[in-house]
């Protein structure tokens, strides 16, 4: 069901546990909305409180952002990232929010993100490592000129990080996500990195495959 009381609109699954459950917030791409991952919540094991964010800007005909992308008529594209760095804090204010509404456990929250979702997932761990404990990042790369300043001082001692590509994906090239681990071990991140012969989308391999890493971290 929906729930409007948060600063983002999201749909939400609770958790079976009473007390303190771990949460996974999810981060849809761009054009989709909040039910678009929010079909993995039944697959997700039945401890974690699922939540999954609707992106703030509505896009014609139908789906959302969470900032613009640009396209040029060369073909090329550019990112408004100002408008990324206002949503990253605005899902860091929700995740907060949350927290306190749904009682969740501050010190167990994973980011799941789908390609623009996962570069904002990763915006939010490096910058603010303390509010996250997981990100598992699909289809999606770590655009540096949306993180705070400074964030490679941060502790990243408690994060850790599985993201994935497809080794065929005609949006986002595999090149930029092949970046993804070198960068987060430089910074002392435990990473796991996975390819699948795939475009832009998730494999069902995929999914087991973070669904295993994530039951891994969590028990």
């Amino acid at each position: 069901m929906s729930k409007q009381t948060l600063p983002l609109e999201h749909r939400y699954k609770p958790s079976v546990l009473q007390d303190n459950p771990p949460a996974i917030i999810m981060l849809h791409g761009y054009g989709s909305d909040e039910n678009d991952l929010f079909s993995f919540a039944e697959e997700i094991p039945d401890k974690f409180t699922v939540i999954s964010l609707k992106a703030p800007i509505s896009l014609q005909p139908y789906g959302n952002a969470w900032y613009t992308i640009y396209f040029e008529n060369n073909g090329g594209k550019f990112s408004d990232d100002k408008q990324a760095i206002a949503a990253r804090d605005l899902v860091v204010k929700t995740i907060n929010e949350a927290i306190e509404k749904y009682k969740l456990d501050s010190k167990n929250i994973t980011l799941l993100g789908f390609s623009q979702g996962t570069i904002l997932s990763f915006a939010i761990a490096l910058s603010y490592p303390k509010l996250i404990k997981n990100v598992i990042g699909l289809s999606g790369y770590i655009n540096t000129e949306i993180l705070k300043k400074d964030y490679q001082n941060n502790d990243f001692s408690t994060l850790s990080v599985y993201t994935s590509h497809g080794s065929v994906d005609q949006v986002i090239p595999v090149d930029w996500a092949r970046k993804t681990k070198p960068f987060l071990v430089n910074l002392g991140i435990d990473c796991t990195y996975s390819e699948f012969p795939v475009g832009h989308g998730v494999a069902p391999q995929n999914f087991y495959e973070f669904k295993q890493w994530l039951v891994n971290r969590s028990e």
